[in-house]
């Protein structure tokens, strides 16, 4: 066997993840991309609105999807494409529920996949205060021009997958997991006759009469509610990024600091109040975007991170974006779908990318 995968990243209209408006596929054999396909589409019928805050990101409006087919119509050839391959995707726990999700409000059947997340493999073989894309993209030396384009994004996946294969020795997926010590993820099939609804898809049914759109939580100031810390679910996926990490916050969230550390529990992550030397994960709320990491737009924990990484304590920062992708439950209105740096803009005060 080779190295053969076919990497995915979708973009969002709005901050559910059944929401697909574009997706772009890399696939690669041999350690070689052979083939590219990418797709505009409507999202399913009933959760087809636009966030304004997604369209900042992606630059995806209504008038560049109008008359394009929805996801429920152009699944057989997204399908088509991936064939029997593994799936790659940065943060793949956000992709792979992209196609659960748009799959069960559009009443559809789905295959099973394998798939591994570029995220958890960048976290073990790179040493990057950040693991967004472009900063694992420029480490694995495929960067990033066009982030947030679904077909660079998934190009970019695909370089980083193939890099750290060649950095582990490994010739094919099966290899590498297996040289890692990793057991490879698997989502399940679904069949809308008789599999239940998935969390963020039960949420956007219950919310669908509003058509899921309501106001993001304001930025407020004053020191923010820590709150107690959970014990981790014994019984969370091995597999997610977040199990068995210890997680601390700073600034200001789009949700409660308290239900952020019950969902990253939930995850199997520890939460404490403060950057200890058993700290892996800092979150940064305020509008972070991982850009800030270079331009020392940084809250205090988050610079304590960066000397802590400098001496070599495994930890990382992750912009809220892309812990509400880790953890699911979308809030009300947020872009959570619209890629790693999608809260950008939802708080003030904004920052550029």
């Amino acid at each position: 066997m080779g190295l053969d995968f076919t990497a995915i990243d979708f973009e969002t209209a709005n901050g559910f993840r059944g929401s697909p408006c574009s997706v772009g596929l890399t696939k690669v054999r041999g350690g070689r991309i052979v083939e590219e396909a990418s797709w505009l589409m409507r999202p399913p019928s009933g959760y087809d609105h636009f966030d304004h805050h997604n369209v900042r990101i992606h630059g995806i409006t209504p008038a560049h999807v109008a008359g394009m087919p929805r996801f429920g119509e152009l699944f057989p050839e997204i399908g088509a494409f991936i064939g029997g391959d593994v799936l790659a995707a940065h943060n793949a726990a956000f992709d792979l529920g992209v196609i659960r999700s748009a799959l069960e409000v559009s009443g559809l059947p789905g295959p099973a996949y394998d798939y591994v997340c570029t995220v958890m493999l960048s976290r073990r073989c790179y040493s990057l205060v950040s693991n967004s894309l472009p900063f694992a993209a420029e480490e694995a030396g495929v960067p990033l021009v066009n982030h947030h384009d679904a077909t660079e994004d998934a190009r970019a996946c695909a370089g980083i997958l193939i890099d750290i294969a060649a950095r582990n020795g490994a010739n094919s997926i099966a290899e590498l997991y297996l040289s890692l010590g990793l057991d490879m993820p698997r989502q399940q099939a679904f069949d809308p006759a008789t599999g239940e609804l998935s969390k963020p898809s039960l949420a956007a049914v219950a919310g669908a009469s509003g058509n899921g759109a309501a106001l993001v939580r304001r930025f407020q100031s004053g020191w923010p509610e820590e709150g107690a810390n959970p014990e981790p679910n014994a019984d969370a996926e091995p597999g997610h990024p977040l199990y068995a990490q210890t997680v601390v916050f700073t600034g200001q969230l789009s949700i409660e600091r308290p239900e952020a550390k019950l969902r990253s529990a939930r995850c199997g992550a520890r939460t404490e109040s403060r950057v200890t030397a058993r700290t892996t994960v800092l979150v940064v709320g305020d509008g972070f975007v991982a850009s800030d990491l270079r331009s020392g737009r940084l809250t205090g924990k988050a610079r304590r991170v960066l000397e802590l990484h400098e001496r070599g304590q495994a930890i990382e920062v992750l912009s809220e974006g892309e812990f509400l992708q880790m953890v699911g439950g979308d809030i009300p209105g947020g872009p959570q779908g619209a890629g790693a740096d999608s809260w950008k803009g939802a708080l003030a005060p904004a920052v550029s990318a």
